[in-house]
């Protein structure tokens, strides 16, 4: 064959990920020895470990899910064929080429062949391991390897056994272990048709030729094959796991079949009239014949062909080699049930008897489960009888049309109003739709009677049906949801409020809701109106507890006067006159409801507070009409400043109800952060507090509002206390009454927060009123399109997340800033965030590039070779999670070897990752 034309042959589409892992390696011993064992004994190699292999799915710590190769070493060690070595499968380490002769051994299942006790004398110049010597002989015994070529005196120039294998070299052991030499040798004159053919040795040729022509081989990137490669334990175990596909031999603790039953955590595949019951749990690893990417249970369904792998009857690996149900299907009208399990089915001008068993499910139209002497005769049914047994066993019975009346639990899917129809999705996972009926459905929730429009997706709930219609909805387990109605009462646990159809209900408050009222920044419980007649119009959030998480002020039924002026109180009438700051006069009555406050504390006496009450006093008042809800002497404004005049000294501010206030510039002002500000200083439309003196015509301090994001630098649980700096300082924040959220707004503890984070904090002047945690997201640069503002970062979990830059961004590099995506390449890795003020803050992680020397295990040091004499960076600490690679392979830090070349990234100093070139 021409290169020509064997360049022509289809060949199997692979990614460069997939690619390499054509022609690799895995680990080579099962049972009782490994030959990749981290440590190997002073007498024993590391293929006779026994202490902690273990062949099951799951025990790799560094095969992650997603793994690229996880499929094929999860399904080998399954078998018994590879095994791990501590919890650890190393998977970027290389193969010797006497590990891989046993590890083909083990894929021929010669291995019991084998008398390790027995001397075994191989020529002094052949090198190989004491442990593998006997497996060596018998690989030559049954033409594994060619004793010609392995013995060749230029072949020995360095030892056997220990030596790298290659993966031209790794071609032939799995042609030859496949039985195949006969079409290598029909193959061995023809070029590859690979770029570097020139550099393939002349007796692998054929060995190269026939893997590609079986599927197993496949080029690398620039159409290279490269021959002299070293091949990686995760590459070979995807080698000998895809060869399986070309050979007849059953291996251990492995049945093939189709699935009989999946039910109660256990999968009974049928085979030959032989079924097999196998145990599954939460290490079960499940894969389809066509994909390398990790399935679920769902995925699987009864009837399906399977491979499944399990010793004791405990299935370690499920792998689906045909997902099609190995069903047929019969329909009719059912006419009854009889003894003996009998089910008739009424036909043109018959009817047909068909048996089923305790194991036949039957369902009705939307798939949920029945009994079968719910179903009514005339309906349709459909009858499924498997095909795999020649038995035609009735496995599923359903009703395709006919009347619903049952009993359910599930989640609510979606709601229609205007059709008036809910879809549920049940517990067994059907999604299923029905309507209900004005006047006759019954919705609730913890006894509360609820209206259509208030029931929320994604709630648990039990249902009711009868002759296909709702009957009844109960909510046993609610999602996040919303009611509207008028603040009757409100204590520090419960909230009554007065629905619209004049029902009042009484809720239990969360331990920190959210208040939310147009006009005022950071309000607080005490800042709602809660009354009989003009309470606050409100929405209520409830969690799925049923507790107030958030109460929203719609509209308000109140007049509110700010900084307004005692013209008059009468004592007797409890009449208080007023002028607003336009110099309008109103009239408002106190009583004993009345909220008072005087010297920003409460009282209840009128009479106290009535003596207060003199000309030209400033009040704030909250009245519905000519009733006063609250009378509080001012002591501060709370709002905007809108305005300030240079050559009066007069500023004006905007509180919150929308007045404008004039008064003189403050004694001073308390900004964080700042200090010796002036009036001036202050930006127009900035938030504020001035707080007032005790003649109420001058502010004392004027405190700016600002939200600061700063670094964390010490957390102190016990105290309270959280330490911060930024680029102007640094000061511990009291923290015991300041509420702390995460980035989503959810309540979190201060011990959740620790040194390098950063933080969102909320300031009334230099008092911090709210903590937010800040999101900060790691990782390499996978692609940038700076004219659409996007960026791609995979994280050190190998986890891409795509982010739309907006509202400015600024790139730190080293000790440079930049403003432009285009200033970033693939190459980088950085961390991200959202700056206080909407812009994205980008910092380009440094990077070292060096030599590694070696790694203490005793001191967790990482050392790597100086670039001279005067260098003393070159000792550093390892963190449990630093993230070491070589392209998609993760590493352990035991595979590097001196020499090695790396590139190291540091985060504030720390090694996060490390890769080898």
């Amino acid at each position: 064959m021409s290169a020509q034309k064997r360049s022509s042959r289809p060949m199997k589409a692979y990614s460069t990920k997939a690619i390499s892992a054509v022609l690799a390696g895995a680990m080579v011993l099962g049972g009782a020895s490994s030959a990749f064992a981290a440590t190997v004994a002073a007498s024993t190699p590391a293929a006779v470990t026994t202490s902690t292999t273990t062949a099951a799915t799951g025990i790799f710590s560094d095969v992650k899910t997603g793994f690229w190769a996880e499929k094929h070493i999860y399904k080998l060690a399954s078998q018994g064929i590879v095994v791990g070595n501590n919890g650890l499968f190393r998977p970027g380490d290389s193969v010797t080429q006497q590990e891989a002769v046993l590890m083909a051994l083990r894929f021929m299942k010669l291995q019991g062949k084998v008398d390790i006790d027995t001397a075994v004398a191989l020529p002094a110049s052949f090198e190989v391991s004491n442990y593998y010597k006997a497996y060596v002989v018998l690989a030559f015994q049954q033409g594994l390897l060619d004793k010609t070529t392995e013995m060749a005196s230029d072949n020995l120039k360095t030892a056997w056994g220990e030596r790298k294998a290659t993966r031209e070299w790794i071609a032939e052991v799995l042609i030859c272990a496949l039985g195949k030499t006969s079409d290598a040798a029909a193959v061995a004159s023809e070029p590859t048709g690979f770029a570097d053919d020139s550099k393939v040795s002349a007796s692998k040729r054929g060995y190269i030729n026939t893997a590609v022509d079986l599927g197993l081989a496949n080029g690398i990137a620039g159409n290279r094959f490269d021959p002299q490669g070293v091949v990686t334990r995760a590459q070979l175990a995807t080698f000998f796991s895809r060869a399986e596909g070309h050979n007849t031999l059953d291996y251990d603790n492995t049945v093939k079949g189709s699935i009989s039953e999946i039910k109660d955590g256990k999968l009974t595949v049928y085979n030959n009239g032989t079924t097999s019951p196998f145990n599954l749990s939460a290490s079960t690893a499940y894969f389809n014949s066509t994909s390398e990417t990790r399935i679920s249970l769902n995925d699987i369904q009864p009837y399906t062909k399977v491979t499944v792998i399990g010793a004791t009857y405990k299935a370690a690996y499920v792998e689906v080699t045909d997902p099609t149900p190995q069903v047929e299907s019969v329909s009719g009208s059912f006419a009854k049930l009889s003894s003996g399990n009998k089910l008739w089915l009424e036909s043109t001008d018959t009817f047909n008897e068909y048996y089923y068993d305790a194991a036949t499910i039957f369902v009705d139209v939307n798939g949920v489960k029945i009994e079968p002497a719910s179903i009514a005769a005339g309906s349709l049914v459909t009858l499924q009888r498997e095909t795999y047994s020649g038995a035609h066993k009735v496995v599923k019975v359903q009703v395709t049309s006919g009347v619903v009346n049952k009993s359910s639990t599930g989640i609510i899917q979606s709601i229609d109003l205007t059709s008036k129809s809910i879809t549920f999705k049940n517990a067994a996972g059907t999604v299923e739709t029905f309507k209900w009926e004005e006047g006759t459905t019954l919705f609730s929730s913890q006894s509360t009677v609820l209206l259509p429009a208030e029931l929320k997706v994604n709630s648990a709930v039990k249902y009711t049906i009868k002759d296909n219609m709702i009957r009844s909805v109960e909510v046993t387990q609610g999602v996040e949801r919303t009611v509207l109605g008028t603040i009757n009462e409100l204590t520090g646990t419960t909230v009554v409020y007065k629905k619209a159809d004049g029902t009042r209900e009484v809720k239990l408050l969360g331990s920190a809701p959210t208040i939310v009222i147009p006009n005022i920044s950071s309000p607080v419980a005490g800042d709602l109106i809660a009354d009989a007649v003009g309470g606050d119009n409100v929405q209520l959030t409830l969690n799925s507890s049923d507790q107030v998480i958030k109460i929203e002020v719609l509209s308000r039924q109140i007049d509110q006067f700010i900084g307004a002026t005692v013209v008059d109180y009468n004592s007797k009438t409890q009449l208080l006159t007023i002028t607003d700051s336009s110099g309008k006069p109103h009239v408002v009555q106190l009583d004993v409801n009345s909220k008072l406050v005087y010297d920003g504390l409460p009282t209840t006496s009128l009479t106290n507070m009535g003596v207060r009450l003199v000309e030209n006093r400033k009040v704030d008042v909250i009245s519905i009409g000519q009733r006063a809800l609250s009378v509080e002497l001012s002591t501060k404004y709370v709002g905007t400043l809108t305005a300030v005049n240079t050559a009066t000294k007069m500023i004006v501010l905007k509180p919150n109800n929308g007045q404008t206030i004039t008064l003189p510039y403050p004694l001073s002002i308390d900004f964080f952060g700042r200090s010796n500000m002036a009036v001036t200083d202050i930006s127009v439309g900035s938030s504020v507090t001035a707080v007032l003196t005790g003649n109420q015509d001058v502010i004392s301090v004027l405190r700016v509002k600002s939200v600061q994001q700063l670094e964390v630098t010490s957390v102190n649980s016990t105290l309270n206390k959280l330490g911060v700096k930024w680029s102007g300082g640094s000061t511990e924040l009291y923290t015991l009454t300041i509420p702390l959220t995460n980035e989503a707004g959810q309540a979190i503890k201060l011990s959740d927060l620790k040194a390098g984070d950063f933080v969102n904090v909320d300031f009334d002047g230099s008092s911090a009123v709210s903590i937010q945690a800040v999101k900060v997201s790691s990782g390499q640069v996978v692609s940038v399109d700076s004219t659409a503002g996007n960026l791609s970062v995979k994280d050190f979990k190998g986890v891409t997340q795509n982010f739309a830059v907006s509202g400015g961004v600024r790139i730190i590099r080293d000790t440079v800033t930049t403003t432009t995506l285009s200033s970033l390449t693939t190459a980088d890795r950085v961390d991200m965030r959202k700056g206080a003020d909407g812009i994205t803050l980008i910092r380009v992680l440094p990077q070292l590039n060096r030599t590694f020397s070696r790694y203490d295990t005793a001191t967790n040091e990482f050392l790597v070779k100086r670039d001279s004499l005067n260098d003393e960076n070159y000792r550093f600490l390892l963190t449990s999670n630093v993230y070491i690679h070589q392209g998609d392979t993760t590493l352990s830090v035991q595979s590097l070897k001196e020499n090695d070349k790396i590139t190291m990234y540091f985060n504030n100093d720390v090694i996060v990752e490390i890769v080898k070139q």
